[in-house]
């Protein structure tokens, strides 16, 4: 290939994705509509293409911006993980259509860039993981894990997030736990709430905000109690976290009682013992702020795990 079609196919190529970032921002563009096939993207890097395909997914009109790309052939030769989606639902099949859905959680999920992007793929591997049971619902068990290793792929070959690896893996962090907010149904105990926000820990938030932004049903009732559901959860999770802030898991003393009932002097095995309790509650295992006793009888039960 000369240096003139090289330049002529990375001009298209840049054309095509300009106009899909001016059409998610603006709703219009005045660029024509311009095909391009995989030699045009070829001279294109990450660095080209991140900045406006960053623009797509913060756009107003992110949905217009989508089938822009897909319009124009940059969505099958970039992200073909995302146009399998493209007619994948409705009709026959009895769920809904998967790229409608995920346009409309991109445009709905708060415009941070990691959920975003984790809004466009978050439902990547039901394409693999579709089946249909002997009644005829259709399941996608496991997609979310799927999807996760189909991002891992298409980063290595893309390579879009390979300087920011705090965005790589808050996005695939996403689309790996997207469903685990949507199974709260206000039955959780306080232990099973505090395991939820420890074990996602600094991508609650966003996390959060990609679960209501994943509810599209037009029943408005069941999309009111979907929200209501996940906005109980996060008002419980900052609820316990104050509490859990004003009171220390063990009481006061315990320190001593132990080193007395099982005669370990003060030593870095107490603090171990003491640590490893604090641990069992913060678990949920056994409660926090019992009597002392509770917890000595705890210890005696159980010497050969705590090193007594």
């Amino acid at each position: 290939m000369t240096e003139t079609q090289t330049l002529a196919n990375k001009t298209r190529a840049m054309d095509a994705l300009e106009r899909a970032a001016e059409l998610a921002e603006r709703g219009v563009s005045s660029r024509p509509v311009v095909l391009v096939a995989s030699a045009d993207l070829e001279p294109l890097v990450a660095a080209d293409m991140r900045p406006l395909l960053d623009r797509v997914m913060m756009g107003e009109h992110a949905d217009e911006g989508l089938d822009s790309l897909l319009t124009t052939g940059v969505l099958d030769v970039l992200l073909p993980e995302v146009k399998s989606m493209v007619g994948f639902g409705d009709g026959e099949w009895r769920h809904k259509d998967v790229w409608k859905h995920t346009k409309q959680v991109v445009c709905q999920a708060v415009p941070r860039i990691e959920v975003r992007w984790a809004a466009l793929l978050h439902d990547i591997g039901k394409i693999k993981t579709r089946s249909i049971d002997e009644h005829g619902e259709v399941h996608f068990f496991g997609h979310a894990e799927v999807g996760a290793r189909m991002f891992d792929k298409l980063e290595r070959r893309r390579r879009f997030f390979a300087s920011e690896e705090g965005l790589r893996s808050s996005i695939r962090f996403l689309v790996l736990h997207h469903l685990r907010a949507s199974q709260y149904d206000g039955s959780w105990t306080d232990s099973a709430v505090r395991r939820f926000a420890r074990e996602i820990g600094p991508h609650l938030d966003d996390l959060l905000c990609l679960s209501r932004a994943d509810i599209t049903t037009k029943r408005p009732e069941k999309k009111r109690r979907g929200i209501g559901y996940i906005d109980e959860l996060a008002a419980r999770i900052t609820d316990l976290a104050k509490e859990d802030a004003k009171l220390p898991p063990l009481p006061t003393g315990v320190g001593n009682e132990i080193m007395t009932t099982f005669g370990i002097p003060p030593s870095k095995k107490l603090g171990d013992i003491k640590r490893a309790l604090e641990a069992a509650v913060e678990a949920g295992e056994i409660p926090g702020q019992q009597e002392s006793g509770f917890y000595l009888q705890f210890l005696a039960e159980n010497k050969a795990r705590f090193g007594i």
